[in-house]
């Protein structure tokens, strides 16, 4: 099957993925732009997970402010061409990641970046609370971690629930544009600013 070249410019900068990716896409959908699209995600997950470790040396700083100008998040986000950067697929990630940050107001992006000061904080006071159950030292152990990974699921960005879709983690959404974009994609660092609130 022969594909129309303004189809596969169309998919392409639909998505950001190469062209020849692009053209098995719509050869094995029958040139059905929806289901292409379907087939570069579904194709593409497996293709991010190699992409990680690829050199990210293009992207953009992205703002966003929210809604009565009190509140607002710039955020570093890097990807591998500029190409990639102008994509409405990337653009819409970097909308999304700055929404997840103005309303959640995560302290680190990783739970490698949160101070040990803090963790031994926390981890004193899940002991406090787990001991004034009276279970068992082997059971505290186990409820200190559990609540320690629930403050990292709640305070680290790329594993909070993603505010669009809570059944996924942001680094999933993020996994998810890397295989529809076809490039490694990171999130560089971030500021939160709101009025009234110490930075």
């Amino acid at each position: 099957m022969s594909v129309d070249a303004k189809l596969v410019k169309e998919l392409r900068e639909k998505t950001g993925a190469g062209m020849m990716d692009c053209k098995q896409a719509l050869v094995k959908s029958l040139g059905d732009l929806d289901k292409a699209v379907d087939f570069l995600r579904k194709s593409g997950i497996a293709k991010a997970e190699k992409k990680v470790s690829r050199a990210v040396k293009e992207g953009m700083v992205y703002s966003y402010i929210h809604q009565g100008k009190r509140l607002g998040v710039l955020l570093e986000i890097g990807c591998e061409t500029d190409f990639v950067a102008k994509t409405d697929g990337f653009q819409e990630l970097s909308h999304n990641i700055a929404m997840q940050i103005a309303a959640t107001n995560p302290i680190a992006l990783t739970r490698e970046e949160i101070s040990q000061k803090v963790i031994n904080r926390e981890k004193e006071i899940y002991t406090d609370q787990a001991k004034s159950s009276g279970k068992p030292d082997n059971i505290i152990e186990k409820m200190v971690e559990g609540r320690l990974n629930k403050f990292y699921q709640e305070n680290c960005l790329l594993e909070q629930n993603f505010i669009k879709d809570p059944d996924k983690i942001l680094q999933d959404i993020i996994t998810e544009t890397i295989a529809n974009l076809g490039e490694n994609i990171t999130v560089n660092r971030y500021v939160r600013f709101a009025i009234g609130e110490d930075t």
